[in-house]
């Protein structure tokens, strides 16, 4: 783990859960002089030092699966990153408006989905262990302010939720007990959303190191400087109200307008990084590699021309 060094402790950090299905299905990458490289190494060329990977329970193409999360993360490890596991529990994507339990999962009795949270966790994390990979921080699920594993873990039994995620944090800590365990919502500036949760989380014996957020005002209010105030006052609260730290896990911003999301992402890094006591432990944009051109995603900050837009140049300046 990376000490008391907050230069070097702090996350620049990329998700790149799309990166092996973009290689695989022969995308090319290229550095800012047009040549063509490593994904990962011309991010780490932009200062980014940590990789952020996401985990299906059984995906049906194998995606983002515990053999393809080992594979990219002994790449990572071995190129220097920190790595993150962000757990999703689920068979595909899981954020506020989804939580599906995995089908294997969908006849369980609530006992019985406290022991697989728990068993599909260190399986994960043994597989990690056994290639001397050892993740600095744990997501116990993927944006879930409404909750996780519907309907048994929905925010209306937060008794239950807090059961299921303890049973992560357990795990966690039984196979990585130096691992920093992460809960993670999305909408970062919007701190009823938080309170309410972590709150609940509290009363109920909740068991966590981190708070994690998102930030994409382009879902909410594309102008940042209406709500990095509010995202920054927040996080800081947290840290005093919770005795926790704290993380963006995710953020991104429109790839047509990379000088905006340069701006933005330079002053969220900044400012997380100024946090009192390294109590801001990182930033990490998601998906940055994932061109429109191959993603129809919006958000990410790559051309489509295979090479890394200006926005990144956020994360060296």
């Amino acid at each position: 783990m990376c000490g008391y060094n907050r230069e070097i402790c702090f996350a620049k950090g990329a998700d790149v859960g799309w990166l092996k299905q973009m290689e695989d299905e022969g995308y090319k990458f290229y550095n800012e002089n047009g040549k063509e490289e490593d994904c990962l190494k011309i991010l780490q060329s932009y200062g980014i030092n940590s990789i952020r990977l996401r985990v299906w329970v059984n995906p049906t193409d194998g995606r983002c699966g515990k053999d393809e999360v080992v594979e990219m993360a002994e790449r990572a490890i071995n190129m220097g990153f920190k790595l993150m596991i962000d757990f999703h529990y689920s068979d595909y994507w899981a954020d506020p408006e989804k939580q599906f339990k995995p089908k294997a999962w969908e006849s369980h009795s609530f006992k019985e989905l406290v022991n697989d949270v728990s068993t599909h966790t260190k399986k994960v994390l043994i597989a990690l262990k056994e290639k001397n990979i050892y993740p600095e921080w744990v997501q116990v699920g993927n944006e879930i302010p409404n909750g996780m594993l519907w309907p048994e873990g929905k925010i209306e039994n937060f008794d239950k939720l807090s059961k299921l995620l303890n049973s992560g944090y357990d795990a966690v800590k039984d196979v990585l007990p130096s691992s920093k365990v992460i809960i993670h919502l999305d909408q970062g500036d919007d701190r009823k959303r938080f309170i309410e949760f972590f709150d609940n989380h509290t009363a109920n014996g909740g068991k966590y190191d981190v708070i994690g957020v998102s930030y994409y005002p382009y879902w909410v209010n594309k102008n940042y400087k209406e709500t990095i105030d509010n995202l920054m006052n927040n996080l800081n609260e947290y840290i005093d109200r919770y005795e926790k730290e704290v993380m963006v896990c995710e953020i991104g911003g429109e790839d047509t307008e990379v000088e905006d999301t340069y701006n933005m992402l330079k002053e969220v890094i900044e400012r997380v990084r100024e946090i009192p006591q390294g109590k801001g432990l990182g930033v990490f944009y998601w998906e940055p590699e994932g061109a429109f051109s191959w993603s129809k995603y919006k958000l990410s900050a790559w051309g489509n021309d295979g090479k890394p837009s200006k926005a990144l140049d956020a994360f060296i300046d």
